[in-house]
This record gives C-alpha cells, structure tokens and sequence, in this order.
C-alpha cells in the first residue's frame, strides 16, 4: 500500500504555478509533447481554477432573486463572492455594477440607465441604484464585477434583474369590482367566482398582471394558478396600506379565447378576529372587491390591457364558508366545472359592480409570499379511549389537510384539528376557544376526490374524522405545511438530543407563526401579530431564516398603526385599538436595530427611526419628570414562573414599573445609537442624556446599596444588568443575586416572556456560562427541555402547557405552539457554537467567533448564511482533544476565540481547522 504524505500548499504559489503551466502549453508547442500525459488533467484543472478564481453570484435586488414590482425610487442591490477553494484572506477592494434598461446583452451604452465604472470599495452589501430615474412597469437587468485584494478582476456576474412596479396610481387602468351578490355581515359567506374571458390577438411577447383585493384571493388564467402564492395579498393595515402582486403569465395566455379567474374570500378583511375575549367582523370593510391589470405585449411591440371592470361577471362558489379562525366548509353540489376556463357559459352568473374605493394606498410587495412549502403524511390511525377516529402527524405543524378519500353521494366529512391528547388519550381542542378549526366536505357523487382547503389554515398535529360512512387509511391524508416562504438562513445541532429536539421545536414553531405577519399561535380565536413576542424571538428568528423582507413589510405597519401620541399597538396590524405596554411596543426600536445589526440594513433604521423616536418620547411623557413609569397597563414578564410552594423564594414576580422603566431607558440607548449611525449629532446628544437620567432614576428607585433590585427576581437582575443600568461597583453583587436565585430554585428559571431572551446571555456576559449550560440542560419543570420530555414538537406558550401530573394549564390561554420561550436558540446559536456579529461591523462584516463549551455537551455545531456568505462554526470534544472548525466567507473577517487556551486569532476568509489538548 502506498502512503501519501499531507501536503502543505501555498494557494498564491500554486495558483501561479498552474498559470504559468497554462501558459506554457498555450504558446509552447515543445512543452505540450513533453509533458503530453499531464495535458488533460492540468488544462481541465488550470479552466476549473480560474472558474472558481474569483466571482460573483446570488445577485440580490431588495434581498430578492429577480423581483417583480419594486416600487423603491433606489433599489438596493447585493452580492455575495463566490467561495474560492484556492485563496484565503479575499477582500473585495473595488466593484463595478451595470444597469441595462430592458436589454440583458448590455450591447448598448445607450441603454445603460448605469454604469459605475471602477468604485474603489469593499461594499458588497445593499449598494443604493444610483442611475437613471425608474420607469413604472419594466424591466431593469444588472451585473457586477469585482476586484479584491489578490489582484483579481472577475469576469461579469450572471445577469440578474428586477422589474418596477405601478409607481403612481394613475398608471392603474383597472378599477375596483364587487361582485353583486349577497353578502351578510354577521357571518362567513361563501367565496365568490369572478370570470372574464378576453382575446388574445397574435404571439405573445411579455405579459404581466398586476392584482391584489380587499379580502384573499386566488387567481388563475385558462384554469392555471398564476403563482404558487396563498393568502394574498397578505394581510396589512388595509386601510392604510394594502400590497399589490405582480406576475409573470406570459406562458399561460393562449392565441384566441383566454379566461381570467378569481376566486375572493373574507380572509383577515372581513373574517372574524378577536377582540378581547370576542370576534368583530368587517373591521376592514363590508364587501370583497378585486383589482386586475393585465398588462399584454405582443410580438410586433403592440400593447393590450385587460381590466377589471363591469365586464366581468360573478357567483357563488362551492366553497360554502371559509374562515380564518373557523375552517372551511366545501360542497361539492355547488361545483361549476370548467368555471375559469375558455368556452364556458356563463349567462346565467351575475354581474360586477363598480366599487368607490380609493387607488391611493396600493403599494407594491415587500415581504416574502405565503406558500405551501411541503407534505407530512400521517403516521399513526389512533381508535381513542372515546372511540374516536384520530390521525397522528407526528409533528405540530400550521397548514392544512389534503384529503384523497372515497365517499358516497349526500355524505359530509367533517374534520377537526388539534394540538394535543388529554392524558387519557383523547382527542382534546378546549384550549382553541371558540376557534372551530373545522373542515367539511359534502360529497356530490361517489367517486374518489382529491380536496384541500383553500383560505384557511389550522395549527395541528392530531385530526379528528366524523360523520363518514366511507374508511380512511394513512395514504389517503397529508398535513400540507403552510407559512411564509422564508429562506433557512441557520443551522444548528449538538451532542444532546433533546436539544436538537428543543432547536426543532424552535424552527416549527417560528415557521408555524411566521405567516405573512409574527402571529402569536396559530390555533386558537386569536393568531395576531404581538408586538412583544416578535422582539423577544426576533434575534433567533434571524438565525433560523432570512427574516428581513418579513419584518420589513411588518414594520412598515408598526409605523402606520402607531397612534399619534407614539403609543405603539399591542398587535400590528392593530385591530384591537389600544397599544403603550412596554416590552411590547419596544418592538418600534428593538426590531429595526436588530436588523441593522444582522443585516447591515440603515435603511431599516432611516424608515423607521421617526418611529423609535416617537415611541421613546412616548415613554418620556408616561414617565414624567422623575422618569419612572408606573402609569398605564404593561403586561410586565408576562407568564413568568410561579411555584405552588414558591420553593424557599417569592414567586417569579417582577414589579411592572421596574421593567417598564428599564425598557424605557433601553429604548432610549438604542435611539441614541441608531442618531448616531444616522449622524444625527444633537439626538445623540439628547437620547444619551435621557439614558443616563433615566439609569439614575432607575437606580435610585429600585437598586440598593448592596446590588440588590427591590424585586428580587431572576427577570429584575437580568433586565438591569442587559440594559447597563447597574454600576459597574455593583454588578458582581448584582450579578451574585441572580445566580442564588437560580441555584435556590435548583437550577430552574422563573422568567417570562421579557426575561427570557436575555437571561442566558446575561449570565454568559458576566462569566457564568455554566450557569446558563445548568438551566438549559435542566428537564424538569420550568425549564427549556422540559416541554420536550413531554413530547413536544413545538415551543409552548407556558413553562407548564401540560402539567407533570398529565392535566392542562388554564384552558383560556394555554397554546402549544407559542414560539416566545423559543429565543434561547439565539443564544444557542452564538455561544454553544459562538457565532457572534461585530456591532461595530454590522452584517457579519466582522465575525466573531466564540464557543463556549460546556463538559455536558461533546460537540456543537451552527451554519449561518449572513450577507456574505455561510458562515460554519463546528467544535469537538474527543480524547481530551479539543477541535474546532470555522468557515468565514468571501469578504469579510473574524475574530476567532479559541476555548481553553485563551488565545485569539483574525483570519481573513476561508477554512480554518484547530486542534489542541485541553489543558486546565
């Protein structure tokens, strides 16, 4: 056996010596017969080298691949460099970008709207269109090249593109339609079709429709889905602000007859939503209406709209009742085949009116569309102790059922979803409230149907069939899952297997949440988006996946439904018209600073700081002159801890002015940081002098000379030393109290859903990460993975959802699938593995990385995919050995800590291995 040595290769040297051989052989006829054998493998090597040399790709407009209907005046662009296996250390030293107005060869200058030349800059990362004015409704492709600091200059990248929007609102030809049937206010009506057939009059060039509606609606041209989208056009403060899609249906449209379809349904427009323990109808309007632009050209450059307008026509659906909160009720009777295709007769369907509405408010799409993004078929027929009928998916999932099942004429199979069995194996839905989550189907012949509901979604794992007389077996049902189509940005995994349990709880329940807005559950009569949960779980959610188009369009509502005193609502939208507690409207500063610091995103904060501001002076005015808020309804750490024997403490209890005036000063911070940013110096001013007064009155209100907190609470102490307003004299003492109230609740928690984000890093920060390690790792009750010894596959809304003894908690709000207590994954993420950004060097331009390892845990690892490019942090523990493995992409730098031998290394881009013996 032969043994080959490692070798040890200068990548410069090499690369040169592959060059000059390439060289060689081009220009020397001697060399290619001397060295006629190594011809193919280094000519095909030395063509692969300078393919992966240095380049470009993942062209990004707005964080989106190609986007359709950017309405932005300056469009930001991004890129990544692609990895390159034979140099570390790439910095790009300089760019050129081009745009190209409707011409993806770039063989004319004329037609460039821009063309930066060489810009010397390392910018890879939302570089602002700098060119010519836009124009509405067309076409824009671009590409990069980049130089770097090896000398390199790539070739042009791929070409990308992006397409704008209706930027003005006279550009809308189509006008606003209702279809002219009865439509009641006191329940769900059944879903209206609208149809419209046109010519269409030669070849085809570009077409594109441009649609949205008050109320959901799905679409589809010749009996073919426009998109795969659902539950557009998502849900905004309609009133204020309602989105607008665009589409390619260039291939759908056929010579001769086409047909335009709709079908609308009452969604979050006019569906019921909670309000305080009831519903409320029509908070948005009374009637469904639709826009429609279809925008054709044709071959010879000609150019044809078709509109919604009086000729279209309208009719009931089978689709008899479909509800947010409720389900869907389909009868089959109903069923008009051919509905929505060429040659259908619809003389006997009622006509449209004209609606009043106005065009004003319509904007183009900013978040990420809602989409069925897999299949989990069943994986267990339970026969209940109740002698029910029940269907196991294994999984807590938010979506809906796809049925493939045989009935008999006149039968109706009704399905109901839920979370959880009781502890005696029944199928259990107390904690939806007056949520229905019911699916019927009311069969018209007897033949095998293949069904799934269309504008609603449930939050399930176990379902309940009834009033059947057919059989239904594991093939015949499918759980179809349903949320925003977000890209996984993270990956995380580690030596514990009910941590990597905990990590998939936290995915499932982020993804079951995360449609179209951060809803708080998505079960029961409530599923709004809580402005508290989304900060505390933001950091985390920017983890697991790419959030940033998400929270963008969330925010741009935060701004619109904040009242005119700066008081921001308890849930955005707000439908429930009352706002101001803190910790929840902290979401106006927390949230876009969050982003800045993930994304590199200014703009976030430049859209949002008039927001923040108003939000703090809010505060400012709440607190009065001694800067201390104990006026006004807060929530304060909602669901924190509290022990039946209170074990040997107080309850998890902390006073609501105390954590309303930390937030306060926090919010204040970020403010202050983010003028800075801005470079708005008198507001740095301002802001930092208010954090500071209000630290003092913090102190002088609520910490004692020993360190202690008048609440004496793991919260109190968590928040205080967070938010730095405890004295540097002080924070050992401070920071002492905690840890005995951990240690005295035998490693347990007692936080809530403010405490809980910041209580590991607290402890990490001041030098007890194993502290943090004993209340992660902790089992029993209230802890992390003590949901996940009871079997959970999602993150619950309360420490005790299901009680070791097997009994509920309070039925009236007791969700399992709640995704707050989920934001330990954020420190999962950068202190098990350590992934950490530079908030000096948002973005992950500088990464630091800082595992911090515990005896408990042999190995962690976490991927994430940042700005730059993936970033992977893997670390081992074997034979006393200790091993780490970092990735850090193309353009940018690290910091890398090393664990136990407390030594420091900055590298550049590329893979790094250490190994090295723990030593004490």
């Amino acid at each position: 056996m032969v043994q080959h040595l490692p070798l040890e290769v200068n990548p410069d040297r090499m690369l040169h010596f592959f060059r000059k051989i390439r060289r060689d052989y081009l220009v020397n006829v001697n060399f290619r017969y001397k060295y006629i054998s190594l011809i193919p493998f280094l000519f095909f090597t030395m063509l692969s080298l300078d393919a992966q040399e240095l380049a470009t790709e993942d062209l990004r407009c707005e964080y989106k691949l190609n986007p359709l209907g950017i309405d932005i005046a300056k469009p930001r662009l991004s890129w990544k460099i692609a990895a390159d296996t034979a140099t570390n250390k790439i910095l790009q030293k300089a760019y050129r970008i081009q745009v190209s107005f409707n011409d993806s060869s770039f063989a004319s200058a004329n037609k460039l709207s821009l063309d930066t030349k060489k810009v010397n800059s390392e910018r890879s990362v939302h570089l602002e269109y700098t060119g010519e004015k836009l124009v509405g409704r067309s076409r824009y492709y671009w590409r990069v090249k980049v130089w770097d600091n090896h000398g390199r200059e790539s070739d042009w990248s791929k070409t990308a593109y992006w397409e704008t929007g209706i930027n003005e609102s006279k550009q809308w030809k189509a006008q606003w339609i209702i279809p002219d049937l009865d439509e009641k206010d006191t329940f769900d009506n059944p879903a209206p079709y609208l149809r419209r057939d046109f010519e269409v009059q030669r070849p085809v060039k570009k077409a594109r429709l441009y649609i949205t509606s008050k109320g959901l609606y799905l679409s589809s041209i010749n009996g073919f889905p426009v998109s795969h989208d659902i539950f557009t056009p998502g849900w905004t403060s309609y009133n204020k602000r309602l989105q607008y899609q665009v589409y390619d249906v260039t291939s759908l449209l056929n010579p001769g007859t086409n047909t335009a379809g709709v079908i609308l349904s009452d969604g979050w427009f006019k569906g019921r939503l909670f309000a305080f323990g009831e519903s409320k109808r029509n908070l948005y309007g009374d009637n469904l209406s639709l826009i429609y632009q279809l925008e054709i050209e044709y071959d010879n450059g000609e150019m044809e709209t078709i509109v919604s307008d009086e000729n279209w026509k309208s009719h009931e659906s089978p689709i008899r009742m479909s509800s947010i909160y409720d389900g869907e009720v389909y009868d089959a009777n109903f069923e008009l085949k051919g509905w929505d295709k060429p040659g259908y007769n619809d003389k006997d369907w009622m006509n449209v009116r004209k609606g009043k509405d106005s065009l004003e408010n319509i904007v183009s799409t900013v978040g990420v569309p809602v989409r069925r993004i897999e299949e989990i078929k069943a994986k267990e027929k339970i026969i209940t102790p109740k002698d029910e009928l029940v269907f196991d998916f294994g999984q807590n999932l938010v979506g809906r059922l796809k049925l493939n099942v045989k009935g008999s004429k006149g039968d109706t199979l009704r399905i109901l979803h839920a979370e959880v069995l009781d502890q005696d194996g029944n199928f259990y839905t107390t904690n939806l409230r007056s949520a229905k989550q019911k699916i019927e189907y009311i069969f018209k012949d007897d033949k095998e149907i293949n069904y799934e509901p269309y504008f609603t979604f449930q939050g399930f794992r176990y379902v309940k069939v009834s009033s059947f007389t057919g059989t239904i077996e594991l093939n015949d049902l499918s759980a179809v899952v349903i949320h925003s189509d977000m890209e996984p940005s993270g990956t995380f995994e580690c030596s514990d297997t009910l941590i990597n349990q905990l990590q998939s709880n936290i995915r499932w329940g982020q993804k079951g949440n995360f449609l179209d807005v951060p809803t708080d559950c998505p079960q029961r009569d409530e599923r709004l988006g809580w402005t508290g949960d989304a900060q505390a779980f933001a950091s985390t959610a920017m983890f697991n996946f790419n959030t940033a188009a998400f929270y963008s369009k969330w925010l741009k509502d935060l701004i619109l439904d904040q009242f005119e005193n700066g008081s921001v609502p308890w849930v955005v939208p707000d439908v429930l018209s009352v706002g101001g507690s803190t910790g929840w409207g902290d979401a106006a500063t927390i949230l876009p600073y969050t982003m800045y610091l993930k994304y590199g995103d200014k703009r976030i904060l430049e859209e949002q700081y008039e927001s923040m501001k108003k939000w703090v002076d809010f505060l400012h005015d709440l607190a009065g002159d001694d800067l201390i808020i104990n006026d006004g309804f807060h929530f304060g750490d909602w669901l924190f801890f509290i022990h039946p024997t209170n074990w040997n403490d107080k309850p998890g209890y902390t006073d609501t002015d105390l954590i309303a005036t930390a937030f306060f000063a926090y919010s204040s911070k970020l403010v202050a940081k983010t003028a800075e940013i801005l470079g708005k110096d008198s507001d740095v001013e301002k802001y930092n002098e208010l954090f500071g007064l209000v630290k003092a009155s913090f102190m002088n209100e609520f910490l004692a000379p020993s360190g202690r907190l008048s609440s004496n609470s793991q919260t109190a102490y968590v928040l205080a030393l967070n938010f730095e307003l405890i004295p540097e004299e002080l924070i050992d003492n401070a920071l002492e109290y905690l840890v005995k109230n951990i240690k005295g609740r035998e490693d347990h928690l007692s936080t809530g859903f403010l405490g809980t984000p910041y209580l590991a890093h607290v402890l990490t920060k001041h030098g007890k990460t194993g502290v943090a390690y004993d209340l992660l790792l902790q089992k029993t009750y209230p802890s992390w993975l003590y949901p996940v010894t009871k079997g959970a596959t999602t993150i619950w809304e309360r420490w005790d959802g299901i009680k070791p003894d097997g009994s509920f908690q309070n039925i009236n709000m007791n969700s399992f699938n709640h995704y707050a207590y989920g934001a330990i994954g954020d420190w999962m993420y950068s202190t098990m593995a350590g992934i950490q950004f530079d908030e000096t060097q948002p973005g992950y331009k500088h990464i630091i990385i800082k595992p911090e390892p515990d005896s408990e845990i042999n190995y962690a690892k976490a991927t994430y995919q940042s700005m730059y490019g993936t970033i992977v942090s893997d670390w081992k523990i074997e034979n006393e050995m200790f091993q780490l493995t970092v990735v850090i992409p193309p353009n940018s730098t690290a910091t890398i800590h090393l664990p136990f031998s407390y030594k420091t290394v900055k590298v550049g881009s590329g893979k790094y291995n250490y190994q090295y013996k723990i030593t004490d």
